[in-house]
């Protein structure tokens, strides 16, 4: 298998996204997973640039590492200055870190109108700097600023540069599809060429303006790089750097390429996911690979055929990269898809039964429910079917009642009746509105006799009018989220009472969590 190296610049280009804003500490915990992820290039960002950054490369220099190289970003020094004094090349030399990421300039536009001096000084730069950094002890990968549209160009100027790169002793050139505008053709036809006229190892280093920034990426391997830059999730400027969590196990299950260790991509999707929570981002659910719905099946006639074989919608294992197959349900889901999602929580079903169900499932959702989005009541619905099933609690009635006096907002309160076994409870709470106070009401209830429910907390509440011309008669459905820390699960209720809506939705996260055990899986 072909090795292929990668070089993660998360922390450097993927901070440059619009709205990302790691810590030194974020930097740090996240340079740890990309190391036991098994990536070779960790770019930390620009030492001295700023106080986050320098603390960063203070604290790696003394760190273990077990696969990655921590590599300081800069970039060739100022026209007309030695490197000997040029503050930013002194920053890289003196990082700690053992390997250097020099952006420079491979176009002749970049050079003459953008630092503003003549083609040899551009050459002069590059191999300056290289060949400084070399003295130092560092291994130096250069990045080929504009690389394809400066090909384009000035073919000539483009692969002079290269030869200066290569004669000054640069251990790699990135090839950087800097604007992210070149198309897989060309990236193909000019990094064979580039191949072809140097002995320095070839990387790739895309952004994805044009939507393709993995195909290019892959592209570029094809015609025979062997290192390739990237971000996990594709967090970048603008719209972000090729997707390291499309491109690895692309390389590793389609074409033939060995990145990281088998048992390392299957902690893929963890490690998406983690990324995620750092950037305070929510995960991209149709993301390949690693998105929740990646592996989701929704389609009775998908779920059906998955059903006779796990892989008929399937373009790759799903724990392969650490996700997992999804079975939805829906009013596009037949019987199937019920037995199929049903067998996946223990549960057996009939055909006839998985019938009923799926009668039972197309009424509430023309009604209003969606259960694709809050599995857990899904699951309460198959396992009331069965005769083998006895509510934690069953629900009376309830009552809530919020007044407002003199422009005054006093608290809600809501009265709830329900039976635990034979025994007859009637509470009362108060809360900041109608659905607080049946929270609580609710919760005081029941945890006399489920104490364990004390750790379960909803985290997340959102209501949806379904039939907005309808105006305040409009059917609202409510989605509800609760933890108890570890796990959370969605429940759902429907109505055009928001607050009966809601009551439907809160008593099924409360008995969902009380069969948690049993239903784990």
């Amino acid at each position: 298998m072909t090795q292929i190296s990668i070089l993660d610049t998360t922390l450097r280009d993927g901070a440059q996204g619009e709205g990302i804003s790691f810590s030194a500490s974020d930097k740090l915990k996240i340079a740890k997973r990309l190391d036991e992820f098994g990536v070779g290039y960790i770019e930390g960002g620009f030492p001295g640039a700023n106080p986050k950054d320098i603390e960063f490369f203070d604290k790696t220099s003394n760190m273990t590492w077990k696969n990655a190289k921590i590599t300081a970003f800069g970039a060739t020094r100022y026209k007309n200055t030695k490197c000997e004094d040029d503050d930013a090349v002194q920053a890289v030399a003196t990082s700690g870190a053992p390997a250097a990421a020099i952006v420079a300039k491979f176009s002749e536009f970049q050079v003459k109108h953008i630092l503003e001096t003549d083609l040899p000084e551009g050459l002069g730069m590059i191999s300056d700097t290289v060949s400084y950094l070399r003295n130092c002890g560092m291994e130096v990968i250069v990045d080929a600023e504009h690389f394809f549209d400066g090909f384009k160009a000035n073919r000539d100027y483009t692969l002079a540069a290269v030869k200066a790169a290569e004669k000054a002793g640069a251990d790699w050139i990135a090839l950087c599809d800097t604007n992210g505008g070149s198309l897989v053709d060309e990236v193909r036809d000019i990094v064979a060429t580039v191949k072809s006229v140097t002995s320095v190892p070839i990387a790739i280093h895309a952004h994805n303006d044009s939507g393709i920034g993995v195909a290019v990426s892959l592209a570029a391997i094809g015609a025979g790089a062997t290192q390739v830059h990237g971000t996990i999730n594709g967090l970048g400027e603008r719209t972000g750097n090729a997707d390291l969590c499309t491109i690895i196990p692309t390389l590793q299950l389609k074409m033939g390429c060995n990145c990281v260790t088998d048992p390392n991509l299957g902690t893929l999707t963890e490690l998406s996911h983690y990324v995620s929570e750092m950037a305070n981002i929510s995960p991209n659910q149709q993301q390949p690979y690693v998105g929740n719905s990646a592996f989701a099946h929704k389609a009775g006639y998908h779920a059906s055929a998955t059903a006779k074989f796990e892989q008929a919608y399937q373009h790759v294992d799903p724990s392969a990269v650490g996700n997992v197959q999804r079975i939805l349900v829906s009013e596009l889901a037949g019987t199937a898809s019920i037995s199929t999602r049903a067998a996946q929580l223990g549960l057996k079903q009939s055909r006839k039964s998985a019938s009923e169900t799926a009668r039972r499932l197309k009424l509430l959702e023309s009604a209003g429910y969606q259960f694709e989005g809050a599995e857990a009541s899904f699951e309460l619905l198959l396992r009331r079917q069965s005769d083998e099933y006895t509510p934690p609690f069953e629900p009376i009635n309830f009552f809530a009642l919020t007044e407002t006096r003199k422009g005054d907002s006093p608290p809600s309160e809501a009265m709830v009746k329900l039976l635990v076994g034979k025994d007859s409870y009637h509470t009362a709470a108060e809360g900041n509105g109608p659905v607080s106070a049946l929270d609580a009401a609710l919760r005081k209830a029941i945890l006399p006799s489920y104490p364990e429910l004390e750790k379960v907390h909803l985290v997340d509440y959102k209501v949806r009018i379904l039939d907005s011309e309808a105006g305040t008669d409009a059917s609202t459905r409510v989605l509800i989220v609760a933890s108890d820390g570890n796990r959370s699960w969605n429940t759902v209720g429907s109505s055009t009472n928001v607050v009966e809506a809601s009551w439907t939705a809160l008593v099924d996260s409360y008995e969902y969590a009380l069969m948690l055990p049993q239903s784990e899986n």
